[in-house]
């Protein structure tokens, strides 16, 4: 009982003093600290924003040290919080990079300090691409309100709006995206009277309105071409719908739709016959790494609401020739849909080497976001070979991803942690295309994410910065702030 009054009031005197206090008469213990967010084991870039993280548990205090050689830092806060300098974390990455951080918690629980088994965080040399654009959406899409397109600094924690409700009338946004190859070039859509595709030029915005009046909607699912010039978009009729099952809350699903290719160069729409049938459903386009075909998802047609469960999507390639803007005369299936579990494929995305492809899988439909069965494949484009990326996936739904421009990370967006809230996490790829244990994007308050009511909506990777604040996007559509 004494010793356990004097603890306690070393512990008082430190927290006064403003500092963790230093452990003494340590426990070992065999288990792995409970850390979250889970950063046990993970592969991280080198230039990753610090980990920083806390304790389930009822603690009352951490010292917690990593290090890697002879460089060590230490955590700097109270409680059952860890949080590290940036400029020490950042000397720790460049010590470790290609190496393993060793992490070693000790923690002072009930007046006793306990030692748990320390964990490793690999240290990649490849460099991750600094900027992610995502939208920030309540989860349950069906009604939208008070949107944000927000970029954050991966290498630190800086974040900001790109556009957001102010600037476009509280209406509508689809998320940013970037060009794969220029660092320069993104567009987003304004949804509704007055919107269109708000393109970012090397600086330059410019509002771009391409519907044509065959058109069942503006572009939904859109994606650059490597050389910038075409953009290749989906026209959706979307309908929501609601699920009398509680584990189903929300479906998505499409009436019609199309795929087009809209040239800038040209300022015209490109169609096929092949890519706008009336009979499919085609949507979730596209472009491979050299430009020369387009991937995308089709469906039988046509849709009956009353078995939206019937829906599957395929996998499919057509040709595509930059140099003429023609598409190819047949179109080939390179995943075919199947009836039951994860026969429903959407949302391809080409690795930028051109050899892997990312996609999800879903019993059925095209709104694998409240589908708790969701996962994300990759499928070897030379050998035909499909990874289900068992190291990646978790038993909530796992979708809306895009490559880093070096082709070794990816982000996607995950319910894991609750099953509401989608949050993006990171994945590195290696060399041989195996995929390591994913990881949360890293907040300065390791308690964020229990406190965020917010989704973070298609995480999309960027070289540099984005040069679009809400004034200027608010003065591209002809309004003021």
């Amino acid at each position: 009982m004494r010793k356990t009054i004097y603890i306690n009031l070393l512990l008082l005197v430190a927290m006064l003093a403003g500092c963790t206090p230093n452990p003494e008469n340590v426990k070992e213990s065999s288990a792995l600290p409970p850390v979250y967010p889970d950063y046990v084991d993970v592969t991280v870039p080198e230039n990753i924003a610090p980990l920083n993280f806390l304790l389930r548990d009822s603690i009352e205090a951490l010292h917690v040290v990593a290090s890697a050689g002879d460089v060590e830092i230490k955590s700097h806060k109270k409680g059952n919080e860890a949080v590290f300098n940036l400029k020490e974390w950042r000397r720790l990455m460049e010590a470790a990079s290609g190496k393993v951080v060793k992490v070693t918690v000790t923690a002072l629980k009930g007046g006793q300090w306990v030692r748990f088994k320390p964990f490793g965080i690999n240290i990649s040399p490849d460099r991750i691409d600094p900027y992610l654009t995502y939208r920030l959406i309540e989860p349950d899409y069906e009604v939208f309100s008070r949107l944000q397109i927000m970029e954050r600094n991966v290498e630190d924690f800086s974040e900001r709006v790109l556009c957001d409700y102010n600037s476009v009338g509280n209406r509508c946004m689809n998320c940013h995206t970037h060009s794969p190859t220029d660092a320069d070039l993104s567009f987003l859509y304004i949804r509704g009277e007055g919107g269109g595709m708000l393109l970012n030029d090397h600086g330059r915005l410019s509002l771009l309105n391409f519907k044509t009046p065959d058109m069942v909607s503006g572009p939904v699912y859109a994606q650059f071409d490597p050389s910038g010039r075409y953009i290749v978009f989906s026209a959706n009729a979307i309908i929501p719908a609601f699920h009398s099952r509680p584990d189903k809350r929300l479906e998505v699903f499409d009436t019609k739709s199309d795929i087009y290719v809209y040239d800038l160069k040209r300022n015209k729409v490109i169609a096929s016959p092949l890519m706008a049938d009336s009979t499919r459903l085609e949507t979730f386009p596209t472009f491979a790494a050299d430009g020369r075909s387009i991937y995308y998802c089709v469906a039988e047609g046509p849709l009956r609401p009353s078995r939206l469960d019937s829906i599957q999507y395929s996998l499919c390639r057509m040709d595509f020739d930059p140099e003429s803007g023609t598409f190819g005369s047949r179109a080939d299936t390179i995943v075919a849909a199947r009836h039951g579990k994860g026969g429903s494929v959407s949302h391809p995305r080409v690795s930028p080497d051109g050899r892997r492809l990312l996609y999800t899988v879903s019993d059925f439909g095209t709104f694998p976001i409240w589908h708790r069965e969701a996962d994300l494949r990759m499928i070897d484009l030379e050998s035909g070979e499909v990874d289900t990326l068992d190291a990646v996936n978790s038993d909530m739904s796992d979708t809306y991803h895009s490559w880093s421009s070096s082709g070794r990370w990816f982000v996607f967006a995950s319910k894991r942690d609750d099953g509401l809230y989608g949050k993006p996490y990171f994945v590195h790829v290696d060399a041989d295309g195996t995929a390591g244990k994913p990881f949360v994007l890293p907040q300065e308050s390791p308690s964020f994410y229990d406190l965020n009511l917010k989704s973070f909506n298609v995480p999309d990777l960027g070289r540099k910065p984005v040069s679009i604040t809400p004034g200027e996007a608010a003065r591209a559509l002809g309004k003021s702030l």
